[in-house]
């Protein structure tokens, strides 16, 4: 069955073929025809194709399925006091990390599925199509496992992350736990993963051992990604781009040469402004990385200790008030940016054969994403053509 989405006020494509032929590839007065679960055709409402049935969009907005490509989902336990501490002054240095690791070996299979069945939800529910979620709150051979297992059940992008920080009963032997995640732990993960990925800084993994960890993922056939630059400078950007990983992610602290470096690679700069948020860490300045011809995604870091919201639309107006991004860069982080952190070619932009993912908002225009922070603007999320009213609710598949 054909379903043409009409009377659409402003229609994002992120095809600069359509349109005011931006980046954003903006068409007003438009429409959408989804057959299949994909996009079968764009353009002017009044050239629009017959159909099977029509879902009037009421002149709003409609804009491309965010796409989350870096979060931690896969955890038990709560660490609001831990952000109350930050907000009282004190500086966050990852060590919160250890807490999440007890909860999570201590919860059941169940209580896990629950967890990322609430919190996958809630981003539906914030516009996201799909999202990226790790394992890393495990830090044994079962239980990085058994996360990579439960999340398997929610998105088909998750990211194995034995690499996290070394857990307290290896904390003098780190050698030995680098060695456990680059073979026993690996290879009882990577049936369950399609990312392999390390925390790369500080009180972390330094840039030789997540060298190890990622070439070893590389051979089992993992692609790499990593967390670098949060907390400090360091070569974990330089790293990223020498491996060819598909993003690197934080580059709170990254240089000139790291900035040039990614420049001149396939490897997307991911920003996360809800960790500067929720940390009172200094922003990092996306202008740069899109002024020296960086591609940057924006992701929620949804995690509970340093960035616990499932809501892109807060993290695009952070990205325009704190770290430079119009809003226009913003929302294209947000939906294209994410995907080729992703590399996805197949969600993210709205043309014909991309899936029909999808969000109508409550506005009549995308600025209002940054514009009205805070307010859920998200009037629809459909999916695979799935999830308006009209045509039920939206498959659990990311």
């Amino acid at each position: 069955m054909t379903v043409l989405y009409d009377n659409i006020g402003e229609l994002v494509t992120n095809d600069p073929t359509q349109g005011d032929h931006s980046p954003l590839g903006i068409l007003t007065d438009a429409a959408l025809l989804v057959d299949n679960g994909q996009i079968a055709w764009v353009g002017p409402a009044a050239e629009a194709p017959a159909a099977d049935q029509r879902v009037d969009c009421g002149h709003a907005a409609v804009i491309p399925g965010f796409v989350d490509s870096h979060a931690h989902l896969v955890f038990d336990g709560d660490r609001a006091a831990e952000f109350a501490a930050r907000m009282a002054g004190q500086p966050y240095d990852g060590g919160g990390i250890a807490t999440t690791v007890s909860a999570t070996r201590n919860a059941t299979d169940d209580v896990l599925a629950a967890n990322v069945a609430r919190l996958g939800q809630e981003l539906r529910d914030a516009g996201v199509t799909t999202f990226e979620t790790k394992s890393g709150y495990g830090l044994t051979v079962d239980d990085e496992a058994r996360s990579l297992r439960v999340a398997t059940g929610f998105t088909t992008e998750t990211t194995f992350l034995g690499a996290h920080v070394v857990p307290a009963e290896y904390a003098s032997r780190r050698d030995e736990y680098v060695e456990l995640v680059r073979t026993t732990m690996l290879e009882a993960c990577a049936p369950h993963a399609r990312w392999i990925d390390v925390f790369c800084d500080r009180g972390a993994f330094n840039v030789d051992e997540a060298r190890a960890i990622l070439t070893a993922g590389i051979a089992r056939g993992l692609q790499p990604r990593l967390h670098a630059s949060q907390l400090g400078r360091g070569d974990g950007i330089k790293l990223a781009v020498e491996l060819d990983a598909a993003s690197v992610d934080h580059c709170t602290y990254a240089t000139d040469e790291d900035i040039d470096a990614l420049a001149g690679s396939s490897t997307v700069a991911t920003l996360l402004p809800g960790a500067e948020f929720s940390t009172r860490a200094q922003w990092p300045n996306g202008r740069r990385f899109l002024d020296a011809g960086a591609t940057v995604a924006l992701a929620t870091d949804c995690n509970p200790g340093s960035s616990y919201t499932t809501s892109m639309a807060l993290c695009i107006a952070l990205a325009v008030r704190d770290m430079r991004l119009t809003p226009a860069e913003a929302l294209w982080a947000a939906t294209a940016g994410g995907a080729a952190a992703l590399r996805r070619n197949d969600i993210g932009a709205l043309h014909p054969g991309q899936r029909a993912d999808f969000v109508q908002l409550h506005a009549p225009t995308y600025l209002h994403l940054a514009y009205r922070p805070g307010v859920n603007l998200i009037a629809h999320t459909v999916v695979a053509g799935q999830g308006h009213p009209d045509h039920g609710t939206p498959a659990p598949d990311c």
